[in-house]
C-alpha cells in the first residue's frame, strides 16, 4: 500500500485542525491546549504538538494528515514532522494583517517540502474579510520564487469538497514529479 505523509502548515487561526477533522476518516488526534495569544487570534484553544488524521484516497493509497503548531514558539515541531513529509497544504486566513508576508514566510520555513513533493496553498477566511486575491497570492509567489509552481486556492476547511480538491491536487503533483524522477528525467 502506497502512503503519502502530509503537513498542513500555517498560521495559528488558519484551520490546519478543521482541515484534518475534515479530511480523516479516523478520529483525528489532537493535542489542543489554552491559547495564551488571544490577541493574536482570538479562539480558545491552540495546537501545541501536532493534528493527526487518516483518509485513503483509493484502495491502495493512505494519506497520513499532520497538523503543525502555528506559532513559531513551536518551531521544534515543525522540523521533526516535516523530515517524513512528501509534500504541504499551506493555509493562510485571508483575515490576517499581513496574509501575503505570512505564506511567503511558511514558504521560506518549509521549502524543502516544495523540491521533495510539492505545495499547494489555500487561503481560508477570505469570505470574512476583504483580502488579497488568489491572484495576488501567485504573483507575490512568483516574485520571491519563480522557480515554485504553487496552486493557490480560496478555501473553506470546513467544507470537504474543497479540501479534498486541494488533498488530491497536492498528491497528484507528488506522483507526478515522482514517475518524472523515476523515468530519468529531472522535476522542476
Amino acid at each position: 500500500m502506497a502512503e503519502h505523509v502530509i503537513l498542513f502548515a500555517g498560521p495559528m487561526g488558519a484551520g490546519k485542525t478543521t482541515a484534518i477533522q475534515t479530511l480523516s476518516e479516523i478520529d483525528v488526534v489532537l493535542t489542543e491546549a489554552a491559547n495564551t495569544e488571544r490577541d493574536v487570534v482570538d479562539k480558545a484553544t491552540t495546537t501545541v504538538a501536532l493534528d493527526y488524521g487518516e483518509i485513503m484516497v483509493s484502495d491502495e493509497e493512505k494519506v497520513r494528515l499532520y497538523g503543525v503548531p502555528g506559532q513559531r514558539r513551536f518551531d521544534f515541531m515543525w522540523e521533526i514532522l516535516k523530515e517524513r513529509a512528501v509534500g504541504m497544504i499551506l493555509l493562510v486566513n485571508n483575515d490576517a494583517a499581513d496574509p501575503i508576508a505570512l505564506a511567503l514566510e511558511f514558504l521560506e520555513e518549509f521549502s524543502e517540502l516544495n523540491n521533495r513533493g510539492g505545495v499547494v496553498m489555500g487561503i481560508s477566511r477570505s469570505d470574512v474579510a476583504g483580502g488579497p486575491s488568489v491572484d495576488d497570492y501567485s504573483a507575490a509567489i512568483r516574485d520571491v520564487y519563480p522557480e515554485l509552481v504553487v496552486p493557490v486556492f480560496t478555501v473553506d476547511t470546513r467544507n470537504s469538497s474543497q479540501m479534498r480538491l486541494a488533498l488530491m491536487t497536492l498528491i497528484m503533483n507528488i506522483e507526478a514529479r515522482s514517475a518524472f524522477t523515476l523515468n530519468g528525467s529531472t522535476a522542476a
